[in-house]
Formats: C-alpha cells, sequence, structure tokens
C-alpha cells in the first residue's frame, strides 16, 4: 500500500534541474528505438516526464496521421489532440468532485435523490448506490448490458426492471452487493455523467467545459463538434495494423488501419436526436468513460494542478482538501479475493487493479508471478515508483497518466496505435503489455531516477 503520508498533496515544491542536453538525447533515441521495434510498431507517441513539479522532458515522435489519399504523413507536435480513452474517466472524476466540493453533489447520497427514481441492484433492494461506489467501481453496475445509448433513451428505461431497454437485467452483478465488490465498468462514468447534468441542469460536456477546461483554458473537450474546424485538424487517428477489408484479426504484416478519428476522410458529427436530448437523462451520449481529446502537454497541466494543491497559476482549480479526498485510498484488493477477484475474474483483472481512489487508481508498485506469467501494476523494473492516476487503452491507442503527490515526479504517455496484439507480448513484471513497460522504464530512469 501507498503510506498515507502519500496521499497528502504538497503544495510547494523545489523547482527540479533542467534535464541535461545528453540525458534527454538518450532517453529520445530510447524511445524511438521502443517506437520503431518491429515487435510491436507504434505509429505515434507522445510522452511528459515531470520531476519535483516541474516539467523536465517532452517529446514527440511519429505522425498524429499517416499517408493516406495522397496527403502526406503528419507528425504530432505540442497541439495534437489524442482521444485518450479511459485516462478520460480520471479527468471525469475531476468535474464530478468539484461539484462535490460545490455541495450540488455528495459522495455518499443516494444517487437516485438526483436521478428522479429509486435505482436499485434487484438482488439487493435496499442497499443504495452512491456517487463514492460509482467512482471507485463497487457500484455492482456491469458492462454487460450495454454502456453506450442513444440521445433518445433515457438511462430509466435502462436501468429499471420493465423498461424497454432493460432486457435480462445483464447490467447488474446479482451476486456481489453495491459496495462489496470492484469490477471495472465503463457504464459506471455514463451513470456519473448523467447524475452530474442532474444535479447541475448542464449537458455533460458542456459542464466539464465550464469547470475544468475553461478555467484552465484548455483546449479539451469530450464532444468534438464543438470544437473550432481548426482544431480538428489536430486530432491525432488512432491505428491498429490488421487486414484492411479483412476482419478484426491483428495483422502485423497488414497496413495501419484507422480505428478512430479518421477525420481525413469523415468530419466529426453529432448523434443524431442530440438538439432534443434532456440534460440528466442519459449521460453515456457523450462517452465520459474513454472519449476526452486533450493534448498531453494539457495533460501535464492538469497533473501539476492536482501536484500544486489543486492550483494552476493563480487560479485555484480544487481546493487542497478535494484533491486529497479524491486520492485517499478507497478499496484494496484482499489476498484472498473477498472484495474483487485477484485472478481478473470481474477483479483485479489479472492483478492489474491493486488500489483505487475516487476515480483513480493507486499504482502500489506490485509485481508477483502467476501461472509463469508476470502480473501486477509495477511500472518501473526492479520497483520503485509509487503514484496515482490512470491508464487507457482502446482503438489501438495506449496512455498512461501517473504521478507521485509527494516526490511530485509524473509520466504520460500517450502511443497513436499498435502493430501487433498486446496480449501477445506479455510483459516481464507487470500486467501490461511489454512495449507499455519498456516505456514508463525508460522514462522514470530517463528523466526522474537520480542518476546512478
Amino acid at each position: 500500500m501507498l503510506a498515507a503520508a502519500a496521499m497528502t498533496i504538497a503544495t510547494a515544491h523545489t523547482a527540479a534541474a533542467p534535464l541535461p542536453k545528453e540525458r534527454a538525447a538518450a532517453l529520445t533515441r530510447q524511445l524511438q528505438t521502443i517506437a520503431d521495434d518491429p515487435a510491436m510498431p507504434l505509429p505515434g507517441l507522445s510522452v511528459v516526464a515531470i520531476r519535483g513539479g516541474e516539467i523536465v522532458y517532452r517529446q514527440h515522435l511519429g505522425s498524429k496521421r499517416l499517408a493516406s489519399d495522397g496527403k502526406p504523413a503528419r507528425p504530432i507536435d505540442d497541439d495534437t489532440l489524442f482521444r485518450v480513452a479511459s485516462v478520460s474517466k480520471f479527468v471525469t472524476a475531476l468535474g464530478a468532485m468539484k461539484l462535490v466540493e460545490q455541495g450540488k453533489l455528495s459522495l455518499d447520497a443516494d444517487i437516485g435523490t438526483y436521478l428522479g427514481y429509486r435505482l436499485r441492484n434487484p438482488s439487493f433492494p435496499n442497499r443504495a448506490i452512491t456517487l463514492r461506489m460509482l467512482l471507485t467501481h463497487t457500484s455492482s453496475l456491469r458492462d454487460e448490458g450495454g454502456f453506450k445509448f442513444a440521445p433518445e433513451v433515457d438511462l430509466k428505461e435502462v436501468l429499471l426492471p420493465g423498461g424497454p431497454y432493460y432486457g435480462k437485467g445483464a447490467m447488474w452483478d446479482t451476486r456481489h452487493a453495491p459496495g462489496a465488490w470492484f469490477e471495472y465498468v465503463n457504464f459506471n462514468w455514463g451513470l456519473i455523467a448523467t447524475v452530474m447534468e442532474a444535479a447541475s441542469g448542464e449537458r455533460f460536456d458542456r459542464l466539464m467545459r465550464r469547470l475544468v477546461f475553461d478555467p484552465m483554458d484548455l483546449k479539451a473537450g469530450f464532444y468534438l463538434a464543438d470544437f473550432a474546424p481548426a482544431r480538428i485538424d489536430d486530432v491525432a487517428t488512432l491505428y491498429r495494423k490488421r487486414e484492411k477489408d479483412g476482419d478484426e484479426t491483428w495483422d502485423p504484416n497488414g497496413p495501419w488501419v484507422a480505428q478512430a478519428d479518421d477525420f481525413d476522410h469523415a468530419a466529426p458529427s453529432a448523434p443524431a436526436g442530440l438538439a432534443a436530448y434532456r440534460a440528466g437523462s442519459n449521460g453515456t451520449v457523450f462517452a465520459p468513460q474513454g472519449s476526452l481529446r486533450i493534448s498531453t502537454g494539457d495533460l501535464a497541466r492538469i497533473m501539476l494542478m492536482l501536484m500544486h494543491g489543486g492550483r494552476d497559476g493563480h487560479r485555484q482549480i480544487l481546493a487542497p482538501q478535494t484533491v486529497a479526498t479524491m486520492f485517499s485510498r478507497q478499496w484494496t484488493l484482499q489476498p484472498d479475493g473477498t472484495n474483487g477477484s485477484p485472478n481478473g475474474d470481474g477483479g483485479s483483472y489479472r492483478g492489474l487493479y491493486q488500489a483505487w481512489g475516487l476515480g483513480n487508481q493507486h499504482f502500489t508498485d506490485t509485481s508477483m508471478v502467476r501461472d509463469g506469467h508476470a502480473s501486477g501494476e509495477r511500472l518501473v523494473q526492479g520497483g520503485g515508483f509509487k503514484g496515482v492516476g490512470h491508464l487507457g487503452w482502446s482503438w489501438g491507442l495506449n496512455a498512461l497518466f501517473v504521478f507521485d503527490p509527494v516526490k511530485q515526479d509524473g509520466m504520460i504517455y500517450v502511443s497513436t496505435g499498435v502493430g501487433v496484439d498486446p496480449d501477445q507480448q506479455p510483459g516481464k513484471f507487470s500486467s501490461e503489455a511489454r512495449f507499455q513497460e519498456r516505456i514508463t522504464d525508460a522514462l522514470y530512469r530517463g528523466a526522474i531516477a537520480p542518476l546512478p
């Protein structure tokens, strides 16, 4: 476990010395070698390293858009926006915690008081579901019933028995009571967004702009149709290698095939029916679990704000106590699996999830071997880095946002795709794929760890 002191958010720091040019150059060469590795090629990679509360290294490699249809490849730059998959959950949690800070939401109130209907797991009718449960993946909801619905659908019709979208009730874990069992669930975040809308009366994407993005002057958002056209060209396309006209099978010898945000061929458009959407009915429309577009530079701004007690320059974005509460330990996997399976059966995902805060994973530097395979959430070979943050992967994208609140060291990386099924390249010291381990280990040793 992280020591209790590790959850104290520092409000002052000592500026880190700039990374020496030779060390920076060596790190860039190492990252380029990782990106070019034919065993796992990456079309693009953007990274940031923070030491002692200061950015000491930032680098972009490869392309945000690969050459296609006569258009040349375009390199990643400081303005490139990435669809950061589940790192979006972490940022959504910032907005939810701001509403808690303002008294518009309570972590432990029955969320039915905001939604306007009584929401219960049918097997546990006397157990209220709370925002704290949603933020810690202990709500007893599951993804099996779906986690994104059209604007005209009210989630009441999905969640309540007898509703036209309830089906067989597959969205409920009927074995474990709310608050008792960890299962990583995307649908939790659609419901969080809905509760945020119900409490504020605002559409989720616009609410996040008001609460987080605009106060920090971040060029980020959950709904691309609200972006100016010039910003659309900054959005990176996400890729995987597979047969161009084949099925979903990986093919490392095939071409790079766009999986998401291929805006050279089709501009983003509003979902049908959005004009009549009613805030507080169905926040899944804005995919709060995975649709945030943001640059690694602006992710670093968020990280620094949290390191500095919720302050961004002269602006207090979150109160220091709100930040401390957000990163306080809420759930820890028990060795006997009584609150989440240690083998990943609806629990820790092959040992990757060992502990959780409010909308953030706690990286406890755990590494183990199960059935001859490494597992755990260790970020550095041999250990040495504990922190809080979030992982993201989908559509070929892989991302990490993690920092140590006490030492004020942090790492961010986003890759725009992968050329091989990551499951075919297991890690040596964690549940992550080997290429992910190589990136974090290189960032830590090259930019954060003291030189030997």
